[in-house]
This record gives C-alpha cells, sequence and structure tokens, in this order.
C-alpha cells in the first residue's frame, strides 16, 4: 500500500479523533464483495491484557531488531518496547504515524513496507491484524518474499496472520459455493470512510495456510504454523531455508 494523504485517511483521523478524545465515528469498511461491516476504533487501541492468544503468542516469538509493519496506533510496538525490544514501527497512514509517536512510540515512520530504505536488516518482521492483507493478491506473492529476501537479516523470521474465508463461502455440506474462474477467493477489494473522509479503494489478501505454505517454499522460505485462531485464523512463522 502506496504513502496516503492526510484528506483521504479514514482509519487515521479514527484513530487521531478517539486518542484526542476517547471517542469515534463509525469507521465504515466498504466492499464490493461483502455487506458493508465496521472496525470498533477502541479496539485498535487494546492493551496487552485484551489481546488475543494468538496476538500474545507472536508478541511472545519475536526476537531482535523488530519492524512492526502497518502499525496502526502502535498497540503491538508499545508493548514490545515495554519489554525491552528495539522496534520500529511503519504504517502508510500519516495520521496514525502522528499518533503513535504522541502515545511514546519511539521509532514510528511514515512509510510503505514496499518502498522503504533497507539500510537495516530485521530479526522479526510482524505483521498482525491480518497483516497477509498488504499481498495485496497473488499475483503479489513473488514481489512480497522478494522484499522479504531484501529486509530480513540472516536467520530472520515473519510472523503473519491471515484469516481462511473459505467459510464464508462453504455451503451446508461444506462444499465450496465459488468459481475458481472469478479468482483467488481471498481475494478482496476494500474502502474505508471515516465521517466525511474517504480513502482510495485498495486489494486485501486473506490466504489460507496451504496456499501461503506453497508460495513460501517456491520462494525458498519455510512456513511454521504457530498458532490456531477461533474464528478460521492462524499465526505462522516465515523463515529462509537454509541451504
Amino acid at each position: 500500500m502506496a504513502l496516503i494523504s492526510a484528506e483521504k485517511d479514514p482509519m487515521g483521523q479514527a484513530i487521531a479523533d478517539y486518542y484526542r478524545t476517547g471517542e469515534a465515528k463509525r469507521l465504515r469498511v466498504i466492499s464490493s464483495m461483502f455487506d458493508e461491516d465496521e472496525i470498533p476504533v477502541s479496539t485498535l487501541f487494546r492493551g496487552a491484557e485484551q489481546m488475543n492468544a494468538m496476538e500474545r503468542t507472536a508478541l511472545d516469538a519475536v526476537y531482535g531488531r523488530i519492524l512492526d509493519v502497518g502499525a496502526g496506533s502502535g498497540c503491538h510496538s508499545l508493548v514490545l518496547q515495554e519489554r525491552g525490544h528495539s522496534v520500529t514501527a511503519i504504517d502508510v497512514s500519516p495520521l496514525s504515524v502522528e499518533t503513535m509517536r504522541k502515545r511514546g512510540v519511539e521509532d514510528a515512520r511514515l512509510a510503505d513496507f514496499y518502498e522503504m530504505e533497507c539500510d537495516t536488516r530485521y530479526d522479526t518482521l510482524l505483521m498482525l491484524m491480518n497483516g497477509s492483507g498488504i499481498i495485496g493478491t497473488l499475483q503479489g506473492m513473488e514481489r512480497f518474499f522478494d522484499r522479504l529476501d531484501r529486509i530480513l537479516a540472516p536467520g530472520g523470521q515473519v510472523l503473519m496472520d491471515s484469516s481462511d474465508l473459505r467459510y464464508v463461502y462453504e455451503d451446508e455440506e461444506g462444499e465450496m459455493d465459488w468459481n475458481p474462474e472469478w479468482g483467488y477467493y481471498g481475494e478482496v477489494d476494500y474502502r474505508m470512510q471515516y465521517g466525511r473522509v474517504k480513502g482510495e479503494p485498495f486489494d486485501w489478501l486473506y490466504v489460507d495456510l496451504e496456499t501461503l505454505k506453497r508460495y513460501a517454499e517456491e520462494n525458498g522460505y519455510c512456513l511454521t504454523l504457530l498458532a490456531l485462531g477461533e474464528h478460521y485464523d492462524y499465526l505462522a512463522q516465515l523463515k529462509r531455508k537454509v541451504i
């Protein structure tokens, strides 16, 4: 996802409002594929005690220098900072980055994961809250793994979660009501709106575990399943294969 302007930053505006006043309007999530939904903005400010088991597993598994990708309000970075870790938090939302800094994230940067300078290599890439989304589509997998080659330190890892949307399209017999000619069922288009602030449409990828494992192996990585969530979601670790 490319950097966005403050005028088209609905999530950032919602995060900024909630931080400033403790309240926020509806953060609407609009898709051509599903009914309209919304993100409860208060959940973006959860502390360690409000995080689910899968998030806690990820935060316990980090090591070395950490890059928190799509950090939002900085909730994960703040927990890791409190534990003494070195964390860089990045987001494409300028208002989110501004709020992270106000909340005490020591190294919060406005940056696009795919375009940021790679002077530093990281030991852990933390990609939570459906972190696979920034891959966009399956066609983006090669670009994603190429980026990992450039940004991960030797022995580094990616901790990434996703959901398998298969359950959305299963009938009562457990068969998929999805035509492969339509494309991959985990490729979703989204747009967000907060009050009068409208964001640009963007692609978001929910990838099932087996598909992610296949792409990982094709690109020289191994996948380890670390946790299964309660809502068809999972946490995976990706590491470069040792030759």
